[in-house]
């Protein structure tokens, strides 16, 4: 899922592995024997310098491949993806949102990489792109680049305060900092009521989870105690603000009610502190970050990772051309020149040291690596289409019983779930 401040396919018969599929010598193929694969991007996922320095370092190290890439754009792009897998002219590699993955490969319009993950070092891959790139036991998705939400904060008024942001690590020490912060006219925290993939990540650090599979059946889980405890931490700290109790981030913009405002901290991507400053120049060099804190020093918060994976079609004709970008552009040489590039988190919890330099980066860094994402189902885009998560959320706040209004929006995401897979 794209995460900016960022988050049914064709009935193809799925093809086999990639040994004895070797590239064809069809349309797209040079006179001089190079073999030419088309490549889709996504708009932002790399900058042109990116682009241009990476094409021309693959094809210097690859002679006999020409990468041609092609910028899409994120609105549309399950439908123009939809329709270029049930083709027979799709491109040889795309990038795809991580949870968008399921939703490709339950027809079969995706090769399976199985075979590929000990050779790209998938054992140190990101949780949170890893594990929704695979589908039904079988890898699809090879993981690109993570994005995650952490605390952006105003040092100003935690040093007026008398708040160390680095002293903290765990739930209990973020709440009373934040009750020191919520007083004389500064909001503590800013957190809308809506913002549910916050309470994901603390659902999570309960132990429980969002939905759950038994079988081949999907149930919602919000009512499991441990869903409930998850909900009960997101009110307490909700009220150390005054976020409404009926909106998301987006509604208004979090980073301008920041930038306005005495608002002391804000749960979000780091490129949200740009916009702060964008909104507000006099706020630039009082922000700081830090991992969202967990329910014990040795353990970050949970986080939602966004981010991406790279992809292969069934119906490509030159699928070991497609897996050398793949692996060139996932190995770890260009994953720190991207992470320096861009600011994302590395795909592999071995390379976080790649963004040690940045304050926002290295912050995501520490979350990723404890990170996860949304069931893993092609249904849950009908739940998030939908969203009784947010209609959940706004009926606690506004002092309806939790574990009530849990088990009413556990049977709305199950029939959701139902419909869309």
């Amino acid at each position: 899922m794209k995460l900016r401040m960022l988050a049914g396919v064709s009935a193809l018969v799925l093809a086999g592995g990639l040994s004895g599929c070797g590239d064809s010598g069809s349309s797209g193929d040079s006179a001089d024997g190079r073999t030419t694969i088309d490549v889709w991007l996504m708009r932002d996922s790399v900058s042109a310098q990116f682009q241009k320095e990476f094409v021309a370092g693959f094809e210097a190290a690859h002679p006999d491949i020409d990468a041609k890439v092609q910028i899409q754009e994120w609105d549309g792009i399950g439908e123009k993806m939809t329709a270029a897998l049930a083709s027979n002219d799709a491109p040889d590699v795309i990038e795809t949102g991580n949870t968008q993955v399921a939703q490709f490969a339950q027809s079969g319009g995706l090769l399976d990489l199985s075979d590929k993950v000990d050779e790209l070092g998938g054992g140190d891959w990101l949780k949170g792109l890893a594990e929704p790139g695979a589908y039904e036991g079988k890898q699809y998705g090879i993981p690109y680049y993570a994005a995650n939400r952490v605390v952006i904060y105003r040092t100003d008024l935690f040093k007026k305060a008398g708040v160390d942001a680095s002293a903290i690590k765990t739930r209990e020490q973020w709440i009373a900092a934040t009750e020191k912060l919520n007083k004389g006219g500064t909001q503590g925290i800013y957190l809308p009521g809506q913002m549910w993939y916050a309470l994901a990540g603390f659902i999570w650090d309960e132990g429980g989870d969002l939905a759950t599979q038994s079988g081949d059946t999907w149930k919602g889980t919000l009512d499991s105690p441990e869903a409930v405890r998850g909900m009960k931490f997101y009110e307490q700290l909700q009220a150390l603000g005054k976020g409404p109790k009926d909106a998301d981030e987006a509604q208004p913009p979090q980073a301008e009610v920041m930038a306005k405002g005495q608002v002391a901290q804000v749960i979000s991507t780091p490129g949200g502190a740009n916009v702060v400053v964008a909104s507000n120049p006099d706020l630039k060099g009082k922000l700081g970050f830090f991992p969202i804190p967990g329910k014990t020093a040795e353990r970050p918060g949970s986080v939602f990772i966004g981010g991406s994976d790279l992809v292969i079609p069934a119906a490509s004709g030159k699928p070991d051309a497609a897996f050398t970008f793949i692996k060139e552009l996932t190995g770890d040489d260009w994953q720190r020149k991207l992470a320096a590039a861009m600011s994302y988190v590395p795909n592999k919890t071995t390379l976080a040291d790649a963004v040690a330099a940045d304050p926002g980066a290295s912050a995501m860094a520490v979350g990723a690596a404890v990170g996860r994402a949304t069931p893993n189902t092609p249904g849950w885009a009908a739940v998030e289409a939908k969203n009784p998560i947010k209609d959940y959320m706004t009926a606690v706040l506004a002092g309806a019983d939790a574990r009530a209004e849990a088990e009413k929006a556990s049977a709305s995401i199950t029939t959701a779930m139902a419909s869309g897979s």
